[in-house]
């Protein structure tokens, strides 16, 4: 991450009736194939080498399908439970001194306390905190989801009305819940909403900081309509503003006024925007589905036409940013690795926006290029390799991408996957470890949308 910081009715015709037959095929084929022991079947129809579609809009969110793509490519629903089972219990509950970034943190009045560690840092990060409740609520682990957000709320939460940065989450933390830094970063914020959600409509509301619904609507509020306030921090004066840029539609890359304003693409996301165009607060609805929109526009502006790649930041009209406090910027590198999950997921959700199957094929024929096992991990956006090292993370991140590519390929970049091990070095079971997992799920038809009950 940061080192330094969106009735008309139809007539029946034939060719509509023959496609909810061939739903409705395909529907019954899929729950014979995979009876998962959880909530739903996981498996839907292979697109793999299928031309790419037009805007048909009957994405999971449509049909409550879930593409698995490991039960596609042979494996046994009792290996893929057991190996995402193994995955969360080695970096939520393995050896925590060679294993594990989820630590327990004793309890208050609202009970149990844990966080999500980047221990390669030593800190505690909204963007770990956040995709751990992800993990957690598409797993069904309520406590641990219970316990990270316990701990969030009681060191991460500004809560003074003085401060700068009411209503938001300090991005980096110490252990002890210390402030490395007492502004936001907003994937965190994002994830944070999406989780709380999805944890509202699997588990129902609680009361008070376990309402999540309510703490969800309360953070999408302040994302976009956070007042632009001065004042004090331990680290000096700042000034922060709304998360959201309102010309552009775009999520900032942080709301600090007084920096130049830009973007990361890693943090578009257009899937869960959908979502909140439907079930969040109703005045902001209409900003959130245009937002989904201008995500997917942004994408191909963002992207290289002919590897796919994207910069880690970027102007808002899709052109690299470079900053002096990261130098890596400009180029395809940690935080990019993420914008292509986030365009796959969106197509396997929604189904809106064939660009994204293209994307998917382009970027996919790159790394295949660069070789499968030996591709690096930090890229020039027109392809040149900048570090060598073959990251778990981006493997993961990458195998998600055949949820929306239709080329063959798209197969070996599963199997990639599926023989990865879990990430356990010191320097990459927190952030690789995180995106390994969530990637799994996501592989496994496993990371679902959860509605509101």
């Amino acid at each position: 991450m940061k080192d330094n910081q969106m009735n008309i009715r139809r007539s029946w015709t034939i060719p509509r009736v023959i496609r909810i037959i061939s739903v409705f095929m395909t529907l019954i084929i899929s729950i014979s194939f995979s009876m998962s022991s959880q909530t739903r079947t996981t498996s839907s129809s292979a697109t793999s080498g299928q031309k790419i579609k037009q805007e048909d809009k009957s994405g999971a969110f449509v049909t409550g399908i879930y593409r698995n793509l490991f039960l596609e490519d042979g494996h046994s629903q009792k290996e893929i439970f057991a190996k995402n089972e193994a995955a969360f219990q080695q970096l939520f509950h393995g050896d925590s001194a060679t294993r594990a970034i989820y630590f327990e943190a004793g309890r208050n009045g609202n009970g149990p306390l844990a966080y999500v560690s980047d221990v390669l840092h030593h800190d505690v990060r909204t963007e770990g905190i956040s995709y751990g409740m992800m993990i957690c609520v598409q797993m069904n682990k309520k406590p641990e989801f219970d316990a990270i957000w316990n701990w969030t709320m009681s060191h991460m939460y500004v809560s003074s009305s003085d401060h700068p940065s009411e209503g938001y989450f300090s991005w980096s933390l110490k252990t002890d819940g210390s402030p490395n830094s007492e502004t936001p970063a907003p994937d965190g914020e994002e994830y944070m909403v999406m989780s709380l959600c999805f944890a509202s409509g699997r588990w129902g509301n609680g009361t008070g900081i376990y309402n999540y619904q309510d703490w969800a609507d309360r953070i999408l509020t302040t994302m976009r309509h956070h007042p632009v306030k001065t004042g004090q921090t331990k680290f000096g004066t700042r000034t922060v503003g709304p998360m959201v840029n309102e010309e552009h539609r775009m999520i900032r890359f942080v709301p600090n006024v007084g920096r130049t304003d830009f973007t990361d693409p890693s943090y578009h996301l257009p899937a869960f925007y959908e979502l909140w165009a439907l079930w969040g607060p109703a005045a902001d609805r209409s900003f959130w589905a245009a937002a989904a929109d201008t995500s997917r526009k942004f994408f191909q502006r963002a992207t290289n036409l002919k590897t796919g790649l994207a910069p880690d930041y970027a102007n808002f009209d899709g052109t690299p940013y470079s900053t002096q406090f990261n130098q890596r910027s400009g180029n395809f590198s940690f935080d990019a690795r993420r914008t292509q999950m986030n365009w796959a997921v969106d197509w396997s959700w929604w189904h809106k926006d064939p660009g994204e199957q293209e994307l998917s094929n382009r970027i996919q024929t790159f790394f295949a290029s660069q070789g499968l096992e030996t591709y690096g991990t930090q890229y020039t956006l027109d392809g040149q390799l900048l570090d060598k090292n073959h990251a778990k993370g981006l493997v993961a991140t990458n195998a998600v991408v055949s949820l929306a590519a239709t080329h063959p390929l798209a197969k070996d970049f599963v199997e990639a996957l599926w023989n990865t091990p879990i990430p356990s070095a010191f320097n990459e079971r927190y952030y690789d470890g995180l995106l390994y997992l969530m990637s799994m799920l996501h592989c496994s038809g496993e990371f679902r949308i959860w509605p509101p009950k």
